[in-house]
């Protein structure tokens, strides 16, 4: 359901070509406000260029960084500083994923291109007791409430893209993604019922831009 004229989404997509920002890290602050000060281990499924796993390393003791793409976690690791605890694995989740157990499990912008069950199934298995796993997802728009937040993202979006770059100079090109994706299939209301059957006690947020959170603590031991 396309909710706004083609002219004007033309519109957009010049302007926010013009003036890029990163919708993900637009959450890491969020992200690092659910976790502890400090962690032993930490993983980020689907790292890309390790954006995230660089602002986890200022937490943990060691980081390890997911991808299934290998010419971007070449790039991840040239721009990571070597004296960082961080690891970088090619690997396809969920079946390949590193075995833990793990403090922090993140998955930014990811869960829409895997098979959603059985990947919240593995990173509940490989996170520690006590553990935090946190999603930023992207889901379907369906219902009108969906549409009406994606109106209201789309003023904010270009706004944001401004104030982030009108002093900046021309950004640098991101590398290009070479793994299988896919557009979110399932809806925000079938992912917040399918996660908290998943994971019980979950907290699960739509959110501006495009996105949803989750949320989840692991049971402590006894």
């Amino acid at each position: 359901m396309n909710v706004l004229p083609s002219r004007l989404v033309d519109a957009l997509h010049r302007f926010n070509a013009a003036h890029p920002w990163d919708h993900n890290a637009h959450f890491h602050p969020w992200l690092l406000r659910q976790l502890p000060r400090r962690v032993r281990t930490a993983l980020d499924v689907g790292c890309g260029s390790g954006d995230l796993v660089r602002v986890l390393a200022r937490r943990a003791g060691a980081v390890v960084g997911v991808d299934a793409d290998a010419a971007i976690l070449d790039r991840a690791r040239e721009l990571t500083d070597t004296g960082l605890p961080v690891t970088y694995t090619l690997a396809s989740a969920p079946y390949d994923l590193p075995p833990g157990p793990y403090d922090v499990i993140t998955c930014v912008a990811v869960l829409h291109h895997l098979p959603f069950a059985e990947t919240l199934g593995r990173l509940r298995k490989e996170l520690a007791p006590g553990g935090t796993l946190v999603v930023v997802g992207c889901a379907r728009d369906a219902r009108p409430v969906d549409h009406a937040r994606g109106l209201v993202s789309l003023p904010l979006n270009v706004l944001t893209g401004w104030l982030k770059n009108h002093r900046r100079p021309a950004v640098r090109r991101p590398v290009s993604m070479t793994a299988p994706t896919r557009a979110a299939g399932m809806t925000y209301d079938e992912v917040g019922r399918e996660a908290r059957r998943l994971l019980p006690g979950a907290r699960f947020r739509r959110r501006l831009f495009w996105r949803y959170t989750l949320v989840w603590r692991a049971p402590e031991p006894g």
